[in-house]
């Protein structure tokens, strides 16, 4: 009922007006506000709010209020930012975020103490940024995403030497990042996901080295990365997936000790790039699938202690996976299907407490799967968006532990498995188990051409352990 009687009586105060004072007070929406005094309009409308939301034009008598410092009008329907908005020179806070704006007076320029401007979400924008913010030489932070910008990043962005956060993602920017944006040496985020925006990085971006966070996804980006981004030392979230980014990631890379998330995905990138990351002891997720990368999977993976998701699919990666895979226990996600990976896939899958989805199908893998995989307790028939758990296409070899149907298993190719002895240890298939065995086991570990009828502890290697398990059976008969 309170509710209902405040919505009233603003429509009625909108309808009649209020008689404020003039040249001492102006009125809005309903209410008067002294010129001299007012400091701060909070109007953001929320879902809970007390009022219901504002509509139609910004009225122009707003611009009286020059001494305003704040002003929040997010979240209504308003649809014309008035050119008297310029007079609010001493305004350092404008948020105009979630309405119906159409287009931005030139004016905005005028706001010379503006530290923080958000016009985001206002999806019925049309034309470009305007060239006027780069006036705005005290702003701090920009924030232009979801308001379908169209045209080029103005040049005059480049005068924004105080500014922190700049978002302009998910508009319809097209044409190059200006190279006067590496001017703003102070900022620590950079958003232009989800735009049009085509050509090189420029070098200056390179050296913005208090940036914490690029994030250039979904863009039509070409080129290499160059050797400079190891200038950004400071850079924890990196993200360049869904470009046309083609060579290989510079070994310098390996300088962003900081960084927690590296998104690569769906780019031309190829070479080595594993060995480089694996000093990036904070690294959360690492998302370098739909690329040509190559190279093995170092032991050194094993120090990524804290990484949730590992996706490496899609690539030409190959070798084995190491045995310290079962280190990450923080892991999440493991997808590192379509590459050429081979050999046995190791015991301490097992010790992965925290996976919930594994896809290791199209590659080259052979041996048994070990019996730890039943451990982790996936539904292995589950393939969905979020979840997919396959170990089809590869040549496992049979038997199969019992926790995998055959629908789970899928097609392998087993024309290259060996039928090993019924008896466990009797490598040279003679019906006994004896020193003969215990010479052969010793030869193939020096040899390193062992097969899985080595693996007497089923542990995805035949080493020492092998030895040790077989000189006991004979031992033991």
């Amino acid at each position: 009922m309170k509710k209902l009687f405040r919505i009233l009586t603003l429509s009625l105060f909108l309808s009649i007006g209020l008689g404020c004072i003039d040249g001492v007070e102006v009125e809005l929406w309903g209410e008067c506000y002294n010129v001299e005094t007012t400091t701060f309009l909070n109007f953001s409308y929320q879902d809970d709010s007390d009022y219901p939301p504002l509509y139609g034009e910004i009225p122009p008598e707003i611009g009286q209020l020059v001494n305003m410092t704040d002003l929040y009008l997010g979240g209504n329907e308003l649809t014309i930012i008035p050119p008297e908005i310029g007079n609010l020179v001493n305004l350092q806070s404008l948020y105009l975020y979630g309405n119906q704006f159409t287009s931005i007076p030139s004016e905005i320029g005028d706001l010379v103490s503006l530290r923080t401007l958000d016009i985001s979400d206002n999806q019925q924008l049309i034309g470009e940024i305007p060239s006027e913010i780069g006036n705005l030489t005290n702003l701090e932070v920009l924030i232009l995403h979801d308001s379908f910008f169209t045209g080029l990043i103005p040049g005059s962005i480049g005068n924004l030497i105080n500014l922190v956060h700049l978002e302009l993602d998910h508009n319809q920017l097209t044409g190059q990042i200006p190279s006067e944006i590496g001017n703003l040496i102070n900022l620590n985020h950079l958003g232009l996901y989800v735009n049009q925006l085509s050509g090189q990085i420029p070098l200056e971006i390179w050296n913005l080295t208090n940036l914490n966070s690029l994030v250039l996804l979904d863009n039509q980006f070409s080129g290499q990365i160059p050797s400079e981004i190891g200038n950004l030392v400071n850079l924890e979230y990196l993200y360049l997936g869904f470009n046309y980014f083609n060579g290989s990631i510079p070994s310098e890379i390996s300088n962003l000790s900081n960084l927690r998330e590296l998104i690569l995905i769906s780019n031309n990138f190829s070479g080595e790039i594993l060995p480089y990351l694996t000093g990036m002891n904070n690294l959360i997720f690492l998302v370098l699938g739909g690329n040509n990368f190559s190279g093995q999977v170092p032991i050194e993976i094993g120090n990524l202690i804290y990484l949730e998701e590992f996706n490496l699919w899609g690539n030409n990666f190959s070798g084995q996976i190491p045995n310290e895979i079962g280190n990450l226990v923080s892991l999440q996600r493991l997808w590192i299907d379509g590459n050429n990976f081979s050999g046995q896939i190791p015991e301490s899958l097992g010790d992965l407490e925290n996976i919930y989805t594994i896809n290791i199908s199209n590659n080259q893998f052979s041996g048994l799967i070990p019996d730890s995989i039943c451990d982790l307790g996936l539904d292995w028939s589950q393939w969905d968006n979020e979840v997919t758990n396959s170990l089809q296409n590869n040549n496992f070899c049979p038997p199969y532990p019992n926790c995998l149907t055959e629908d789970d298993i899928g097609y392998q190719d087993t024309s290259e498995c060996l039928e090993c002895s019924e008896s466990q240890g009797d490598l040279n298939s003679d019906t006994e188990v004896n020193i003969y065995d215990i010479i052969i086991m010793v030869n193939c570990i020096l040899n390193e051409d062992c097969d899985e009828c080595s693996d007497i502890n089923e542990d995805g290697s035949s080493d020492i352990f092998d030895i040790i398990n077989l000189v006991n059976l004979v031992l033991g008969q």
